[in-house]
């Protein structure tokens, strides 16, 4: 496992993200509000969690959706996984829908998504006139048939 440490300004009274087991990829990052948020069915809002970090050069977060949010409450992450890139030093927001049929309300301290730490890799572009041909080509979406 890669192993990196982070600066991080933590402006929520919230405490800082952490695995909640050995096994987590993610950590749950928490809505940092003035005041309760309404979110009604099929609408997006931006919340705020008080996060600004440093990321190390050649990593990554992904903001993803939490599995119980979506389940429960019908709320998930828009623009899934949002990358949150290396040089970026703005306050971590995450854009949330409200998919469910009801309002759902969103309080300071309730956990809205997770994040995911990832290095990434830059490449150079080599154009060429042909690529290597495969047993796929250049089947797309459906391409199997429906099984």
């Amino acid at each position: 496992m890669f192993h990196a440490t982070v600066n991080v300004i933590n402006h929520s009274n919230n405490p800082l993200p952490e695995y909640a087991t050995s096994g987590s990829s993610g950590m749950d990052i928490r809505a940092y509000l003035e005041a309760p948020l309404e979110i009604q069915p099929l609408e997006r809002v931006l919340v705020p969690t008080g996060l600004f970090i440093e990321l190390p050069q050649g990593t990554e977060v992904q903001i993803r959706p939490r599995s119980g949010l979506a389940i429960k409450q019908g709320i998930t992450c828009l623009n899934s996984p949002g990358t949150i890139d290396a040089d970026y030093r703005g306050e971590i927001k995450v854009i949330l829908i409200n998919l469910s049929n009801t309002l759902q309300i969103i309080s300071s301290g309730d956990r809205i998504a997770q994040m995911v730490f990832q290095q990434v890799s830059a490449i150079e572009w080599n154009p060429v006139l042909s690529i290597n041909e495969t047993q796929r080509g250049s089947g797309g979406f459906g391409h199997t048939g429906k099984q």
